[in-house]
């Protein structure tokens, strides 16, 4: 199973999530404000069209959606198993679950676990619809309830007290951990970044509900920007609204900070009807709407407190587990925002720089044996500054 887990997270897939589920029962209730969920969180979502007619039998472009879907959410519903298309459609989920190591998630909604493993209840009736069909068709479809019905997943009527909206956000963090864990792959290109990212995952902490601003301080073109980047991508998927802010001292001057604020809350509330007409109607607008948003917000070059007042304001103006990513020249800013978790972005080994500038001006890991001493030199001269070294192997005429 640990090849077929390692096959699962490596190959290509067009879909992040197969849904599964009986349109009679869930389209336009629990599947439509999951579906809804699934999309806020950019996990890319199939779900069939609703104009497929009832009872026809599923055909090979939805055999193939499926084979293409890296997870699948199956809800389970009292006419689940009256429908012949649920049933192949689960046919076909768990024998790439078995054989290929994509994961499969149940959710039983107005059901019992036991009726679907059993086949008893409102399950044991819709499916005895299906009682004059061959035999063995039948039998397949129910070992493959039962098989699903014994993965984890979740019953939401004993879940979150029974609180819908409650049980959609814990199935989507569960998805969004299996489709982008912890230890997610660093790109190879930014290199020395793998353990820079690991310093700041100890301070992020995702999984505490407690609210934290993060800095990160350092000369420019030491990686700042790069590393608020790459932390953005690896962790955003946790988060029920993000936003990454480029260049804040630069545009603060020429837009003014109310068009960072119309920025940060048309990104995180995914609006583009906002429009901030002052920054103290900024402010207000940030405090009232964002109150009930996990966030997460990188201001990236910030140089001065007023910046963080208007743009980061009051911990209470954000979500419990939300994060404020702030990168800057000038660490008094941090300080005098007393921004409690503060990262230096650290200049590179000479091993990493000259395997950056190799990248660069050789298009491999280490410089060609003629060009070495070179190289050494070059780096040397960078002093460690990435930006530096790569501007140096994008000009090299070697």
């Amino acid at each position: 199973m640990a090849s077929s887990s390692s096959h699962a997270h490596n190959k290509n897939y067009v879909y992040d999530v197969f849904l599964s589920f009986s349109g009679e029962d869930t389209r336009k209730t629990f599947v439509d404000h999951l579906y809804d969920a699934l999309d806020r969180h950019g996990i890319c979502t199939f779900k069939d069209d609703e104009k497929l007619q009832k009872g026809k039998e599923i055909n090979d472009e939805l055999l193939q959606s499926i084979q293409d879907s890296r997870c699948y959410i199956i809800v389970f519903s009292k006419r689940y198993a009256s429908s012949s298309w649920c049933l192949n459609e689960l046919l076909k989920i768990m024998e790439c679950h078995k054989t290929n190591g994509q994961t499969a998630f149940p959710v039983f909604y107005d059901v019992d676990p036991s009726e679907v493993r059993k086949q008893i209840g409102a399950v044991g009736h819709a499916l005895a619809i299906h009682r004059n069909r061959n035999e063995s068709e039948v039998g397949r479809w129910r070992e493959a309830l039962k098989e699903a019905a014994n993965l984890s997943g979740w019953d939401v009527r004993k879940t979150a007290n029974g609180h819908e909206a409650q049980v959609i956000k814990l199935i989507v963090e569960k998805v969004s951990l299996e489709l982008w864990p912890t230890d997610s792959y660093v790109d190879e290109n930014l290199v020395g970044m793998e353990q820079r990212m690991l310093d700041l995952d100890r301070s992020l902490e995702i999984g505490l509900s407690d609210i934290r601003m993060i800095g990160i301080k350092g000369m420019g073109g030491i990686g700042k920007t790069t590393l608020a980047r790459a932390i953005f991508d690896k962790i955003s998927i946790n988060f029920e609204g993000k936003i990454f802010v480029e260049n804040v001292r630069e545009r603060a001057s020429k837009f003014g900070l109310e068009k960072l604020q119309e920025q940060v809350l048309r990104g995180v509330l995914k609006d583009e009807r906002i429009s901030v007409q002052g920054v103290h109607d900024g402010r207000e607008l940030m405090r009232k709407r964002l109150r009930g948003t996990k966030v997460l917000v990188v201001l990236d070059d910030v140089d001065c407190e007023e910046q963080l007042e208007e743009l980061a304001g009051d911990p209470n103006w954000f979500k419990p587990g939300s994060r404020i990513i702030i990168t800057t020249r000038d660490e008094h800013v941090l300080n005098k925002y007393t921004v409690k978790w503060i990262h230096d972005a650290s200049l590179l080994s000479t091993e990493d720089a000259i395997r950056l500038f190799s990248k660069h001006a050789f298009r491999k890991n280490i410089p060609t044996q003629e060009y070495e001493r070179q190289s050494h030199e070059v780096v040397r001269y960078a002093a460690g500054l990435p930006l530096t070294i790569k501007n140096f192997g994008f000009i090299s005429p070697w």
